[in-house]
């Protein structure tokens, strides 16, 4: 084993919390050092939202411009039934009136956005591939981070704080809470994919569909640069029960022919929806899960963010937005200077109740979503207007 000089920061993880957390230390001179498993950080995933709030704190972080050239600013979201039918629009962020936009993103494009920010600001040297942290342990002024190496190798390093940011099988989550039950698993399957179009409603709206089993399909345009050259990039997730059997709780490839038969009367007149899901060259499938919320994050000069500290549903789209909103959190409770552990106690303080709400917001929502499928041939507006009202007074409050 060998050991690496100290250092100040270490975030485990270079996710979208990880250099968001990066970037915000940076930008208050603090310097930081992201450590990611992965050999290579290559554009990987599917489309995600980044929430209004979330895109101010980007925009403060300078990546206002880069974020215009990559994502599409959603307008509105559509509700309607498995015929394709509106049942309710809502307006969505500037068209909502908030100060910001809400992005439809390719995850991979903001993860290199975010990637090349930290390279250009903090140097390359700031984030080390290939090394995984596995564990740390702790002294009264220091944090030892415990890492391994793809050959097997193993080494520490020294820090003042460590912030895990290494997303659902947090290894800094594990190493705090050994205790925890595991993951919350439901009979809900998601399939995910991309299909490029020649179009989409108006290139700028969101669909949430449902039949009356609770079939789901959300979909929306996620590339500016596709739009530029008169296509769309439209970013889909079917998400059907699916009883029996194990649900796991890792991301996979899926197949169209499992797909397809949860979806087979669906029919819109405006778009060939199966179709539509068909063009994606590749098509993943994973479980829909979360973790109970937990009474504390951290320990002392270690702490968590993101999908370590409070993995959610995918309902509400909220993910990647909180984790941007815990990355510039902890790094201004840092920025205060003093103890470095009683910085992170403030930020947990901060973040652990709103992110503990949108929890239970997004599950509350799933559940109003599915028992409303009987009823998706009559009058549901004010339903609908009812559940995101709701939803919005637990996510976007003070």
């Amino acid at each position: 084993m060998s050991k690496a000089a100290q250092t100040g920061i270490v975030i485990a993880g270079a996710g979208i919390g990880g250099l968001t957390a990066a970037l915000a230390l940076h930008a208050r001179g603090l310097p930081a050092t992201v450590l990611e498993s992965a050999p290579e950080i290559r554009p990987l995933g599917v489309g995600i939202n980044i929430q209004p709030g979330a895109v101010a704190e980007l925009i403060g972080l300078g990546l206002g411009d880069a974020l215009a050239a990559t994502g599409i600013p959603t307008r509105e979201h559509r509700y309607l039934n498995h015929h394709g039918a509106t049942l309710w629009t809502e307006p969505r962020g500037a068209a909502a009136g908030h100060p910001a936009p809400q992005y439809s993103i390719h995850r991979g494009e903001l993860q290199m956005l975010l990637l090349e920010a930290v390279r250009e600001r903090l140097g390359a040297d700031a984030i080390r591939t290939g090394t995984e942290v596995r564990g740390f342990h702790q002294h009264a002024d220091r944090v030892v981070v415990h890492t391994r190496a793809p050959s097997g190798g193993t080494a520490e390093a020294e820090a003042d704080v460590l912030i895990g940011a290494d997303g659902l099988h947090s290894a800094v989550r594990a190493r705090l809470h050994p205790d925890e039950p595991p993951l919350r698993t439901t009979a809900v399957r998601m399939w995910r994919g991309l299909s490029e179009l020649p179009e989409f409603i108006d290139g700028r709206t969101m669909i949430i569909a449902a039949d009356d089993r609770a079939n789901r399909i959300v979909a929306y345009p996620c590339s500016r640069r596709h739009a530029e050259r008169g296509t769309v990039l439209l970013n889909w997730v079917c998400l059907a029960a699916v009883e029996g059997g194990d649900p796991g709780s890792g991301v996979g490839p899926g197949r169209l022919e499992d797909l397809l038969p949860h979806f087979a009367d669906w029919e819109f007149d405006w778009l060939d929806i199966r179709a539509a899901l068909a063009a994606s060259p590749t098509i993943l499938h994973y479980p829909m899960v979360d973790r109970d919320p937990l009474p504390s994050w951290g320990d002392s000069r270690v702490t968590v963010l993101g999908d370590a500290a409070h993995p959610m549903y995918p309902i509400g789209a909220n993910g990647a937005s909180q984790a941007v909103l815990d990355g510039v959190a902890v790094a201004a409770e840092l920025a205060e200077g003093g103890d470095p552990a009683a910085a992170l106690h403030r930020y947990e303080a901060a973040r652990r109740p709103a992110t503990t709400a949108i929890v239970e917001a997004n599950r509350t929502m799933d559940r109003s979503e599915r028992a409303l499928a009987e009823r998706l041939d009559g009058d549901v507006s004010g339903e609908l207007r009812t559940i995101t009202r709701d939803y919005r007074a637990a996510v976007e409050r003070p």
